[in-house]
């Protein structure tokens, strides 16, 4: 039996050799996606404005701590070490193409949602409520929550093949 890999910076809690921020961040996103869903359901179904905007606020704002508390550690310990399963190790090209894709759709969700909620911010009332802005505001948050799911798809499938 080989001795378990002393990988520098915290590791995870999910028994692979990721470190703590990335699994954080693993199921945090199952928690985004599940109550992004809740909130869009609430504003479509039970107009429900008011809630909508400050369920969406709060989740900007945790996935930005978290989002910047992942990056800290990742430039301070890096990640490829523990992707590939050694200290002085290199990720496999696959891994690496999975981060690419990741990445399209992560940078574009960074982009994307703040503009939809900016623009929801300034345009809606206050109280919200449906406004000239409202076509406008669906198809470009329609377009950010499909961008933030294939965002947490893809960062899972980097996570399983990079990690697991």
């Amino acid at each position: 039996m080989t001795e378990p890999i002393d990988f520098p910076g915290l590791d995870g809690f999910l028994g692979t050799r990721a470190s703590l921020m990335l699994d954080v961040v693993f199921v945090a996103m199952f928690v985004v996606i599940a109550v992004m869903g809740w909130s869009i359901f609430q504003v479509r179904v039970r107009n429900r404005y008011a809630l909508h905007k400050w369920v969406q606020l709060g989740l900007a704002a945790v996935l930005f701590i978290a989002v910047a508390a992942f990056e800290i550690e990742m430039r301070v310990y890096g990640w490829e070490a523990r992707a590939a399963g050694e200290l002085e190790g290199s990720a496999d090209p696959v891994v690496w193409k999975a981060l690419y894709t990741h990445l399209v759709f992560a940078i574009s969700s960074a982009v994307l949602w703040p503009v939809v909620i900016f623009r929801a911010w300034r345009q809606f009332p206050v109280p919200p409520a449906p406004n000239h802005h409202s076509r406008s505001h669906i198809f470009w948050a329609r377009l950010a929550a499909i961008d933030m799911l294939l965002t947490s798809i893809t960062g899972w499938v980097f996570y399983v093949m990079a990690f697991v």
